[in-house]
């Protein structure tokens, strides 16, 4: 399984070294040791600080390719969207159309290969004036995912309500938070992605 992302698919912030993607492998292991056999699985971290959808739309059918070999149950969850929202003179990194675009022709490779995908939203920061496109943007994705047919886990809602979440990132960079906040991001994400693990 490839978990295909930015910075914080990486784990950035978190000194333990495992950030969410780590967490759900490590919860997924022990979460039913007398059925888990069935979903034994090796996961390759490919997330990439300061990737936008643009850079990830470049590179990940070529990162995957040689960790999912044939014959076995191939699958990649992908998560970005945040950098694209970064202010820069003019607009923003990535165009919320382009983004867009990218996501959807990830979505149609993936299909061809028959690549199961699940999708992890972005997250908010401590930008309020950027939390506003990154909301956006997470809202353009879900309607996208929905029309693909691929689950989308939505968490800049749930992790926005959250103070524990705002203080994490502030003890941080601004954006990424410290372990305890990749903590909060696991708890979104373990349940549905279990679910769609085992489909």
């Amino acid at each position: 399984m490839c978990f295909v992302g930015d910075s914080f698919t990486a784990g950035v912030g978190d000194a333990e070294h495992r950030g969410w993607v780590g967490r759900v492998a490590a919860r997924a292991q022990t979460r039913d040791a007398a059925t888990f056999g069935a979903y034994a699985f090796t996961t390759y971290n490919l997330g990439i600080r300061l990737n936008t959808s643009t850079d990830i739309r470049s590179r990940w059918r070529r990162e995957c390719e040689p960790r999912l070999p044939a014959g076995c149950d191939n699958r990649v969850v992908l998560s970005f969207g945040v950098n694209d929202t970064t202010a820069i003179p003019g607009g923003t990194r990535v165009e919320a159309d382009r983004s867009c675009a990218n996501l959807v022709d990830i979505l149609d490779e993936a299909r061809a290969l028959d690549w199961p995908v699940l999708m992890v939203g972005p997250a908010p920061i401590a930008d309020n004036q950027q939390n506003v496109r990154i909301r956006e943007l997470d809202d353009h994705f879900a309607k996208l995912c929905a029309q693909a047919g691929v689950p989308y886990i939505a968490v800049f809602d749930p992790l926005g309500r959250e103070p524990a979440w705002r203080t994490e990132v502030q003890k941080g960079d601004g954006a990424h938070p410290t372990a305890a906040g990749y903590g909060l991001l696991t708890k979104l994400i373990i349940e549905p992605w279990w679910t769609w693990l085992c489909q």
